[in-house]
């Protein structure tokens, strides 16, 4: 049984709450989970002390029993200081869509354009 460290949607409609729990990682995202360690509240500002609420030791066992954090959670422990995350790097998101699409469309030109080896 695999298990994942991840958030399960609570609140009502347009205003979440999440609650951070331990759940195998075929069960639904709302669904079953084994222990709650905490939960998220997105909508207040992130300087407020109440925005965010989990237990690290009970975190830290699940860790040590193999559980896998989503990426959401290993931000927060990542910030916490628990385990450190990897940054992701995407060059080509920063680029505008408009211009990705022309640079597509310029190397399909040359690719087009260029000639072919002789076989």
């Amino acid at each position: 049984m695999s298990l994942k460290i991840r958030m399960a949607r609570a609140g009502t409609k347009k205003r979440p709450v999440y609650h951070i729990v331990v759940a195998d990682s075929r069960s639904p995202r709302d669904g079953r989970f084994i222990e709650r360690l905490g939960y998220f509240n997105p909508l207040l500002p992130k300087d407020n002390a109440e925005r965010l609420k989990f237990d690290l030791e009970k975190t830290k066992g699940w860790l040590a029993k193999g559980a896998t954090p989503s990426d959401r959670i290993l931000r927060f422990l990542d910030a916490a200081g628990v385990r450190k995350r990897e940054p992701r790097n995407n060059p080509e998101r920063a680029i505008p869509r408009k211009e990705r699409k022309a640079m597509a469309e310029a190397k399909a030109k040359a690719a087009a354009a260029a000639p072919k080896p002789a076989a």
